[in-house]
C-alpha cells in the first residue's frame, strides 16, 4: 500500500521590503512521504522570498520534470524555476536551459560539502544564483512546522523575519 501525501495550509502574510511586494497567500502544501518538515519549511521560505501571483509549486519531489516552485507567465515561459536541497549539477543544467532565472536554496549539514564539490561547475550558469541556509536558521524554520500554519514574513535588506525570528540566508553566487 502506497503512503499517501500529508497535506499542510498555510496563510502567509508577505511584507518584503526590497521588492516592493506585500500580499497575503494561502497555500496547501502536500508533503511527500519521503519530505522531511526541514525541506517543506524551506519550500515555504522560498515561496516568501519569491512571493507573486504566478508563483506556484511543482509536483513535488517525485517529478523530474518540475522544480519545487516555479513561476510561469501566461504565455508559457518560465520566468523562474527554484530548487531546494542538494540537486545535482545535471537537474540546474537543465532548468537553466529552460528558465530565465533560476534559484537554488541549499540546507542540511552536508551544505557545504555539496558547494564545496559544485561551486566550480555551477558558476557557469549565469542565470543561477545559489541561496545556503545555516543550519541555525534550517532548525528555526524547521520548529514552526505545523498542519495548519499563519505566517508572517518581513524581507528587509537580505534578513528575513517569521514571527519574531531572524533569518539570513547567504548568496553564494
Amino acid at each position: 500500500m502506497a503512503l499517501k501525501s500529508t497535506v499542510f495550509k498555510a496563510l502567509l502574510q508577505v511584507s518584503d521590503l526590497d521588492r516592493n511586494h506585500f500580499g497575503e497567500h494561502s497555500l496547501t502544501l502536500a508533503q511527500h512521504p519521503s519530505e522531511t518538515n526541514e525541506r517543506l519549511m524551506v519550500r515555504l521560505l522560498a515561496f516568501a522570498l519569491h512571493a507573486s501571483e504566478d508563483l506556484s509549486f511543482g509536483k513535488g519531489v517525485s517529478t523530474d520534470d518540475e522544480p519545487a516552485l516555479w513561476e510561469i507567465d501566461p504565455g508559457g515561459v518560465i520566468r523562474l524555476w527554484i530548487e531546494v536541497g542538494l540537486p545535482d549539477e545535471a537537474r540546474l543544467r537543465k532548468a537553466s536551459g529552460r528558465a530565465e532565472r533560476v534559484v537554488l536554496i541549499i540546507y542540511g549539514s552536508r551544505a557545504d560539502l555539496w558547494w564545496k564539490q559544485n561551486a566550480a561547475a555551477l558558476q557557469r550558469y549565469r542565470n543561477l544564483s545559489v541561496l545556503q541556509l545555516s543550519e541555525q536558521d534550517s532548525d528555526r524554520l524547521t520548529a514552526l512546522a505545523e498542519r495548519s500554519m499563519k505566517l508572517s514574513w518581513t524581507i528587509q535588506e537580505g534578513t528575513i523575519y517569521v514571527d519574531g525570528g531572524e533569518i539570513r540566508p547567504v548568496k553564494l553566487m
